[in-house]
Order: structure tokens, then C-alpha cells, then sequence
């Protein structure tokens, strides 16, 4: 519980269901702003995803390296040279890759001028000096890079795209930055199908509180194709993602909710619990899944 002296964050409810419904670029980041702390609490570190659950992963943020990775691992980065993160949040994950592959030059694109200043001291912290000196910030929106054409050899969304609006205006954008044979990949939660109003009925609580775009896998592909690049690689992970995130915070929720109230009102927890139970139900129907999509530029 907090202190006497302590202040709870004060978030208004209809803020975030304002939020939540329009979705564009201020409310994303004004969203992320006021529930940043939870999300640190909740996982125990500063990336901004859900994770990847592996055979022996005990927490989330152990989960999220190993989601970094694999996505290091999709977009070969051992044999790029410049790489875009985009919607980097903190910018942990550069980190993570620039210790793995030091020789990378990393820009991180961020619409969220508070995350960007957050991630300069993070990278000090977590970086080798040595190293720190190639990874590059850069206040940008998505979908109008200030990067010039056949520029970089890769591009990441790291559970960021879903936010991207329009979205085909983000593929074309990578596209247009991307050398012959550069690699674009996604890291992104999906509808399985078209997200009409049953499918967003489904999701229930969890439509407000998964604040993004709820696109679907089949219209991802289809602008993705449409823009000219082309898919090489794709893996549904949504078992491994959705339902062992909720099944840890179920588990650990008597601790978590504890350091949760020490920031937060009460309700705030209780939507965040429903939520991530929605989120588990409705991965195991299959309505939502998570992907990671490759794609090439020929």
C-alpha cells in the first residue's frame, strides 16, 4: 500500500476510455504515459511487451528478452549493419540487441518525446560505453520517417505497429527507407479475422485496455504484399505469449496488486486483472494471436 505521503497516479476513467476509442497518436502516447509505471511494476523491467514464454521463463521480463531476441534472430541481425526500431519505447530492446551484435548502428523512432528522454538514461545505465555511442534517438512518427530512401538493411516493430495508423502508410514508408534485400519485421498482436463488431465483442474488457488498432492478420498481409515486399517467414506465437503472461500475473497477484496500489487507485488493478483474463480466454479461442512476420525488399 502507498505511504501517507505517497500521491497515487491520478488517472480520470473517462480519459482512458477517450483514449482507448480513438486511438490516435496523442492518445497512444498519453495512454502509455499514465500506465507506464504499471506495466514497469508488472513485469519488473522497462520493455513495453508482452513476452515470449519459453520452456523454463519464470517472469515477464525474462520473457520479453527472449521475445527480443527471437526477433533478432528472424530479422539476421548478425549480417545487418543499420537497423530502425520503430515505436521503440525505452529502447531496452536496443540495448539488448547492441550487446548481442555490437557492430550495429541502432536509430530508435519514438513519437513519445517523455520515452525518449527515459530511454537516454536507461541506455547510459544498461549500456557498455563503448558501445552506447550507436544508438541513435529520434522523435518521429511512423509513418513519415526523416530517413532517406534504400537507407537501412533493417527495420523492427517490436509490438508497436498495432499502433501505426494508417497502417499502410507505415509499410510504404518502409518500403521507400529499406536497401534491396533489407528485411522488415513485426512483432504484433492480431485478430485472427476481420475485427467486425462480434470479434470486438469478444475481446470484451479487453477492447479497451489492448489500446490499439485490433488488425487483422489477413489485411496485414494483404498491405503488406500490396506495398512490394515480400513475406518469407511467419509464426503464429500467441500460446506461448497471451496465456502464460495472465497465468503468471493470476499466480503472483496477491505481490503484484500490493506494489500496484502503492502507485495506483484500486480500479486501475481490477481492470488490469480482468483484462489480462479476457486476454487469456479469448487467445485460447483463437480470436486474437501474436505474429512475427518477416518480409524482404527485392
Amino acid at each position: 500500500m502507498s505511504s501517507p505521503d505517497q500521491k497515487l497516479v491520478s488517472i480520470n476513467p473517462v480519459d482512458v476510455l477517450l483514449w482507448t476509442f480513438r486511438r490516435n497518436e496523442t492518445d497512444v502516447v498519453n495512454l502509455y504515459d499514465a500506465l507506464t509505471s504499471l506495466m514497469q511494476i508488472a513485469t519488473g523491467g522497462n520493455m513495453l511487451n508482452f513476452g515470449y514464454w519459453k520452456e523454463g521463463t519464470s517472469n515477464p521480463f525474462e520473457a520479453q528478452t527472449n521475445l527480443c531476441r527471437m526477433v533478432a534472430d528472424m530479422a539476421e541481425m548478425k549480417d545487418a549493419q543499420n537497423v530502425l526500431d520503430i515505436g521503440s519505447g525505452f529502447s531496452e530492446p536496443a540495448t539488448i540487441w547492441k550487446k548481442d551484435y555490437p557492430h550495429l548502428k541502432i536509430s530508435c523512432i519514438n513519437v513519445n518525446q517523455k520515452q525518449l528522454a527515459s530511454a537516454a538514461g536507461i541506455i547510459k545505465e544498461n549500456a557498455d560505453p563503448s558501445l552506447s555511442h550507436g544508438i541513435n534517438l529520434i522523435n518521429s512518427t511512423a509513418t513519415k520517417l526523416p530517413l532517406a530512401d534504400n537507407s537501412v538493411d533493417r527495420i523492427i516493430a517490436l509490438e508497436s505497429a498495432q499502433h501505426f495508423k494508417p497502417f499502410s502508410d507505415f509499410v510504404i514508408e518502409g518500403k521507400r527507407i529499406l536497401k534491396r534485400n533489407g528485411v522488415l519485421v513485426l512483432a504484433i498482436p492480431v485478430m485472427t479475422r476481420t475485427a467486425k463488431s462480434l470479434e470486438l465483442f469478444k475481446l470484451g474488457i479487453l477492447s479497451f485496455t489492448w489500446s490499439s488498432e485490433h488488425y487483422a492478420l489477413d489485411n496485414i498481409r494483404h498491405m503488406i504484399e500490396r506495398s512490394g515486399l515480400k513475406i518469407t517467414s511467419m509464426n503464429m506465437i500467441g500460446s506461448k505469449v497471451y496465456q502464460p503472461l495472465a497465468d503468471y500475473y493470476v499466480k503472483n497477484r496477491e505481490f503484484l496488486r500490493a506494489r500496484i496500489l502503492g502507485q495506483y487507485p484500486s480500479y486501475i488493478e481490477k481492470i488490469l486483472f480482468k483484462s489480462l483474463v479476457k486476454m487469456r480466454d479469448v487467445s485460447e479461442n483463437t480470436t486474437i494471436d501474436y505474429v512475427l512476420l518477416k518480409s524482404v525488399a527485392e
